[in-house]
């Protein structure tokens, strides 16, 4: 621990500085309180009170503490401060700052520098039509939502990296450090590179309680927690500030201590450049240990000492509003007014209204501001990504299903030049799992970051990269979120069933973008990508664990303007609508894709085509011959296509008579009704390719009833059958996996028995087979460990005639003579497919 006494800030500096400090917090508890008499010109009375007080005070003192000293920084000039509210509503400290810098009044020019300003700055906080209590989107100099407890430090360091001037205080409430993202995101100064990045300080605001309890870190003895911060890499400073402390000195205290935080960081930096330059003379840049700051004060710090005699500062009671009955209650309406005098607003603000120009002034001007940065606002910052012709990475298809290939192992090649064209604007995010996800071609032109210990034999890891991974889905989802508010543009890849893991911060991201569509000075950002495979389908090993495809269910839920999800079937598909959504803004994309080897449908101009109409009718696969079908097959996912199209295959063969239409899906929202979703096909497109009366067959990659629930409006969804994950897995083979969900080809075959008028009927025998066909194959998994060869090698061809039996029905027999005598035909209680139909 070091605190410097420097002595480079003057007394007159500090009396200034003590002055601004004042006049953030008496904003921050009128916001809290009053809805007229903003500067206290007469005694406060009933009617100048809010009839419901929303907000809370707890953590604003401090936070306006820190952001005071802070400025001090900034006009030093050696980098660009952005500050981030961690502990949750906090908004009365950066909203009271924005507006002290002017900053408020650019934006929202109702909000006045003057009395009629204040009166209006305090009226609309936690009031219908006005703003949340926390920090939010509408907050100038915000990238952090105020009550998304645990990642702010995550954004923080996503948002230093690639920006080398950039400074960013990230304040930790010590509330928030119990959380698990919170508590792994220390360790993010391992992931950041001391040149190319720039520099996150950590200020770890210790006041002692939660809502209603202490916190963990305010109660463990000192040592403790100076160790445990040491442990992860960091050289912690203190500051403290007790109930009765001299403000003046633990001003002092402070300046000098970010004196020497400050310098320090500046040392490290250049150190770091000078090693770096003398890298090619084998110099490593060794990784610096960080400074990070203690900031301890009391719970509502300069708020009431005591309200109806029990103590209110320094305990969980500051938490939120210390005195809950100003307007009903004279003697707490007295206690508000002496709280708010004691700040002296008439040595603050002149007649008017309007700060003091002495007070204006210890704040940079411009974009310097920490309210007006840009590094806030990232879209004023973004700059396109130069994206190489996904085209030139195409797979040859010269006829449907004749190739084969690992789709993600295709756009890695494509990302790879992706990362290669855009050095400081790109980076790829993932839980350990790029090269898992068959994106290794990426570390032929990058590594993957990392400023910890690297030995002989890691695989790729460097101190500088343009892939970070950590096993933290918390952590890879707040380093992006920072990236992207900042300006840039990213990829995020996870296995398809852990990425519910961050369902709460996917919750948080939607909603600000989709607030900020509505502010006019926040400027579009680069979407939020994600790249989910390893699915559902494919978890052969891993087995029910890993067998979710329920995160898609739960991005459909948001804003409609806002959500995109695709299932591209091949590798095609997927490189077009990779493409797509690394051009796109505000948006989340979901693609949902495979890994492992497939067949692949159609060429590239096909797969653009395809891709461009979202959905269509695959003629190719299809013979209804442009008159009415029988039944249309509908898939969408690279598995539920397989499964269709050997479906497809099974039906020519055995009922060659009827009229199949297939069509396949690649963007899921083309379902939804166009009054629901901007991507949804109008009813006149989506009767002519469903039809209005026949029956629909579906077979999907997730959740059956999320399909139902898109099209419920449709004229033929009382027509629309869906097959897909239905809560049942295990570990097993590829093609079990899909028969223990009802969505293979032989139980595909017998739903269009089932659901085309008059056919089961006449083929009850085919329907049969269908299910004799599911039994044999669930025997040979069990006696071979494999799907059945002429299940597991089907392929496509153009006439409809499968090369080898391809799935023909009555196959089985070929291969009675590999099972024992005693092969069971009849289900068993303990076998998942005892209800077999």
């Amino acid at each position: 621990m070091t605190v410097a006494m420097s002595g480079d800030c003057d007394s007159d500096d500090l009396t200034l500085l003590d002055a601004w400090w004042r006049a953030a917090n008496y904003l921050a508890v009128g916001q809290i309180y009053l809805r007229d008499n903003p500067l206290l010109r007469e005694p406060l009375a009933p009617e100048h009170v809010k009839p419901r007080l929303l907000g809370h005070w707890g953590t604003t003192p401090g936070q306006t503490f820190l952001w005071a000293h802070l400025n001090r920084v900034a006009r030093r000039g050696e980098f660009d401060p952005l500050f981030v509210s961690g502990p949750g509503h906090g908004g009365p400290a950066v909203v009271a700052a924005a507006y002290l810098e002017g900053t408020y009044t650019e934006r929202y020019s109702h909000v006045t520098a003057d009395a009629d300003g204040l009166r209006t700055l305090f009226r609309q906080f936690s009031y219908p039509g006005g703003i949340p209590s926390h920090v939010a989107p509408e907050t100038p100099g915000s990238i952090h939502e105020g009550g998304e407890l645990g990642y702010s430090l995550a954004h923080a360091y996503g948002a230093v990296f690639d920006n080398p001037d950039l400074l960013v205080a990230c304040v930790v409430g010590d509330g928030e450090a119990e959380t698990g993202p919170l508590a792994t995101a220390w360790h993010a100064n391992k992931f950041c590179h001391p040149v190319h990045d720039g520099t996150v300080l950590p200020v770890l605001h210790l006041n002692g309680y939660k809502i209603a309890n202490p916190t963990v870190l305010a109660r463990i003895p000192d040592d403790e927690l100076l160790a445990l911060f040491t442990g992860y890499g960091y050289r912690p400073y203190v500051v403290e500030a007790g109930l009765d402390s001299d403000h003046a000195a633990v001003h002092r205290r402070m300046a000098d201590t970010m004196d020497e935080i400050v310098d320090e960081i500046a040392a490290l930096r250049r150190e770091a450049a000078e090693a770096a330059e003398d890298g090619a003379a084998g110099r490593a840049v060794p990784r610096p240990r960080w400074p990070m700051l203690i900031l301890r004060t009391p719970k509502g710090w300069t708020g009431p000492r005591e309200v109806d005699g029990q103590q209110v500062e320094g305990t969980y009671r500051a938490h939120q509003v210390p005195l809950a009955g100003t307007r009903d209650n004279a003697e707490h309406r007295a206690q508000l007014e002496e709280w708010m005098r004691s700040y002296r607003p008439e040595e603050l603000f002149d007649d008017g209204g309007k700060l003091r120009p002495d007070l204006a002034a210890l704040h940079p001007g411009g974009d310097r501001r920490m309210s007006a940065t840009p590094h806030a606002n990232g879209g004023e910052l973004l700059r396109a990504l130069r994206l190489p012709d996904f085209r030139d990475h195409a797979v040859a298809v010269d006829r449907p299903g004749g190739p084969v290939a690992e789709a993600t192992r295709v756009l890695g090649g494509w990302v790879r030049e992706v990362v290669r064209q855009n050095p400081d604007n790109f980076r790829l995010f993932g839980p350990d799992e790029i090269a898992s996800n068959r994106l290794q071609d990426v570390f032929a032109v990058t590594d993957r970051q990392f400023d910890g210990e690297i030995v002989d034999g890691d695989d790729h890891l460097a101190p500088a990269g343009r892939a970070v991974e950590m096993l933290s889905e918390h952590m890879c989802q707040g380093w992006l979120e920072g990236y992207l508010l900042t300006g840039r543009h990213g990829l995020f890849t996870c296995y398809e069933a852990f990425i519910h893991i961050v369902d709460s911060m996917l919750n948080q991201h939607a909603k600000w973008l989709k607030v900020t569509r509505d502010i006019p000075w926040r400027r579009p950002i680069g979407s939020l990508n994600y790249l989910l495979t390893s699915h559902v389908w494919r978890q052969d090993h891993n087995g029910f664990s890993h067998q979710d495809p329920g995160f898609i269910d739960h991005v459909v839920n948001k804003k409609a303007e806002l959500v995109r999800v695709y299932l591209p079937p091949d590798a095609n598909t997927l490189l077009s609508t990779a493409d797509h959504c690394l051009r796109t803004r505000d948006y989340v994309n979901v693609i949902v894709a495979g890994k492992q080897p497939a067949p692949q449908w159609l060429g590239m101009e096909e797969a653009v085509a395809h891709c461009t109409r979202g959905l269509g009718v695959w003629e190719w696969a299809s013979n209804d011959d442009s008159a009415e079908p029988d039944v249309v097959l509908a898939c969408a996912g690279d598995v539920p296509t397989l499964e269709t199209l050997a479906a497809v295959d099974l039906l020519r063969r055995h009922l060659p008579d009827l009229r199949v239409r297939v069509v396949n899906v690649v963007d899921l929202m083309r379902l939804e009704d166009p009054t629901e979703h901007p991507h949804g096909l109008p009813d006149r497109e989506f009767d002519a390719l469903f039809t209005p009366d026949k029956p629909i067959i579906f077979a999907y990659h997730g959740y059956p009833w999320l399909i139902h629930r898109l099209t419920y409006r449709r004229t033929g969804h009382p027509n629309l059958h869906v097959r897909g994950y239905k809560e049942e897995g295990t570990t097993t083979t590829p093609f079990d996996m899909v028969m223990l969900n009802d969505l293979d080809r032989f139980h595909l075959v017998m739903d269009v028995i089932d659901r085309v008028p008059g056919l089961g009927v006449r083929h009850a025998g085919l329907r049969q087979r269908m299910a004799d066909e599911r039994l044999a194959c669930r025997e040979y998994t069990r006696r071979h460990g494999e799907d059945r060869p002429d299940v597991r090698d089907w392929v496509w061809t153009d006439s409809g005639e499968p090369d080898g039996r391809a799935g023909r029905p009555g196959a089985a027999a070929d291969t009675a003579s590999d099972f024992p005598d005693d092969v069971r035909t009849g289900p068993d209680q303990h076998d998942p497919m005892a209800d077999v139909r």
